[in-house]
């Protein structure tokens, strides 16, 4: 008889370093485009929904994490974010890639870097879930079938009245939402270099 294949965990380090190859790929056109819009109500309404999608992703992954936080792998979580989507952390990841673009003033952009955020954490649920269908059986394939995977649901939300919450965890996602934080600066350092001319550019819609 056959040995069975044991299915491991995703490398989560894996999955860090493809998305920081795919943003520097990605870095020529951040860095050498610039908005149809530099100036008016146009760029700057962009502007401002873009920060609000970067924002969301931070307090979304805050959420994500009140839940989640240490019980990664070890249970199958079904409340708050987790009922809406199976994949929140991603969804929110996700969200904000697309603000970072929008930032930059261009739905190129926006689309560029959260169709490529989207596609990478995809593949990454997938390979994530073949792990926890593994573990969990049919409690996880119940769920799979309920909610969707990254593409949210919130007619679905239900919650616990009370949560457990692991402190350390959420001083990790602390150091998670920088990332996106620091976008906030870069796209508004961007905008100072392409309008001094430091950088050479075409515009982008």
């Amino acid at each position: 008889m056959a040995a069975q294949t044991r299915i491991t965990p995703v490398n989560q380090a894996v999955r860090v370093n493809i998305l920081r190859v795919a943003f520097l790929l990605c870095l020529p056109l951040i860095l050498f485009t610039r908005s149809a819009w530099q100036e008016g109500i146009a760029f700057e309404t962009v502007e401002i929904l873009g920060r609000a999608f970067v924002i969301t992703a931070v307090l979304g992954r805050f959420w994500s994490i009140l839940y989640i936080g240490g019980r990664k792998n070890n249970t199958v979580m079904q409340d708050g974010p987790y009922s809406i989507c199976r994949h929140p952390l991603y969804l929110f990841s996700t969200i904000g890639a697309l603000g970072f673009g929008l930032m930059l003033g261009s739905f190129v952009l926006m689309v560029v870097l959260g169709g490529l955020t989207y596609v990478i954490l995809a593949i990454t649920a997938k390979k994530e879930e073949a792990f926890l269908r593994g573990t969990f059986g049919s409690d996880y394939e119940s769920y799979s079938r309920r909610v969707p995977m990254i593409l949210p649901k919130p007619s679905l939300f239900a919650t616990a009245p009370t949560l457990t919450i692991s402190v350390s965890h959420l001083r990790q996602n602390l150091m998670d939402a920088l990332v996106f934080l620091f976008m906030i600066p870069f796209a508004e350092l961007m905008e100072i270099l392409k309008d001094s001319g430091v950088l050479s550019t075409i515009p982008l819609r």
